[in-house]
């Protein structure tokens, strides 16, 4: 049986032609053409289950509906067709907004039709999670962005000084107070007041206590 597929573009132009690569293929053929978020699903809901498409490829920008707001109500409406965007935009608000609201994969429009293809068998067969390569870089920036600022703001919440963390991070490595001490130039006992405030800050009471902390807030 072919995989049954859905195209949403604005551009009549793009679908007929999508849809004529697709419909040549021995893997596929299109149940349905839309040509804006709110046409796909009158469509898709008078469509009897058996003709639904397992996975649509949709554009972004289209008058009356665009592609965000359809493909989240349609993954409500009908959790179990597969949705992979086909734009010609790669701002992160958009790409970030389309994988919220339940995209599967982000394509850009200069990508080969075996490849756009391709990318819909990963998506089904694999559950795979297909990107353009400027895409998934810009995926992969905002990823460590987004780390990195809840690094930042667990360092804020535990209210250590830079010279705390500095401490706690040498005791996750397994120093001692005289270790410590002598690493940082200072005294053992000036050592012990830091831990001691760095664990009433953290609310432990123990090495063990502070490393779990440390590590589980990831602090370094």
């Amino acid at each position: 049986m072919k995989l049954q597929i859905g195209i949403v573009d604005d551009k009549r132009y793009l679908r007929q032609l999508l849809a004529e690569k697709i419909n040549q293929s021995s893997e596929a053929r299109v149940v349905l053409l839309a040509e804006n978020g709110e046409d796909f699903l009158k469509k898709l809901k008078e469509l009897p289950q058996s003709e639904r498409p397992a996975i649509v490829l949709m554009d972004l920008e289209m008058p009356v509906m665009n592609g965000i707001e359809a493909v989240g109500l349609a993954k409500a409406a009908f959790p179990d067709i597969e949705y992979l965007i086909l734009t010609v935009f790669d701002e992160d608000e958009k790409i970030f907004d389309a994988l919220k609201a339940g995209a599967s994969g982000y394509l850009l429009k200069d990508e080969s039709f075996e490849n756009i293809l391709d990318s819909m068998l990963q998506v089904l067969q694999d559950g795979g999670v297909p990107m353009s390569p400027r895409i998934a870089r810009k995926v992969l920036a905002m990823l460590r962005a987004v780390k990195m600022e809840k690094e930042e703001t667990a360092k804020a919440e535990t209210n250590l000084t830079a010279r705390e963390l500095e401490i706690l991070e040498l005791i996750v490595k397994g120093l001692n107070y005289q270790e410590i001490a002598a690493k940082l130039v200072i005294s053992p006992n000036t050592v012990r007041k830091h831990i001691q405030n760095t664990y009433q800050k953290l609310h432990v009471t123990t090495k063990l206590g502070a490393v779990k902390v440390a590590m589980t807030k990831r602090l370094f």
